[in-house]
């Protein structure tokens, strides 16, 4: 990315970092199934549990975004000797830094949602 001239300070490094942050979380699902995860840490994840859990996902988009998670060192897969062969996931200790995204994105959609009730119903 070009700096521009009079770029205020760090506002372009800023902006590349909002980037690549974007890059790797953006998109409808992927902060949603690391969310997810992160709540059933200590649950097995199946691929299946998660397509019915996650509702609206579609089994193409969800291990598309596995895969991107995957690649990005936020979850791990894991195959399972049974029979049939099942996949679990779950959030890495990388992943869980995702929280510091997470929580307060969910705080703010919180408020903006009643915010919206509020003028919405007027109370």
């Amino acid at each position: 990315m070009k700096i521009p001239k009079g770029d205020p300070p760090a506002c372009t490094q800023n902006l590349l970092a909002m980037r690549d942050t974007l890059d790797i979380l953006g998109g409808k699902w992927k902060l949603l199934i690391l969310h997810y995860l992160i709540f059933r840490e200590h649950e097995q994840n199946t691929f299946k549990k998660m397509e019915r859990d996650i509702e609206g996902i579609s089994a193409k988009m969800l291990s598309k975004e596995l895969k991107d998670l995957e690649n990005n060192l936020l979850v791990k897969r894991q195959v399972n000797d049974t029979k049939p062969i099942t996949v679990s996931y779950s959030v890495t200790e990388y992943g869980k830094t995702a929280t510091e995204i997470i929580f307060p994105l969910v705080s703010w959609g919180t408020k903006h949602r009643n915010m919206i009730i509020t003028q919405q119903t007027g109370r």
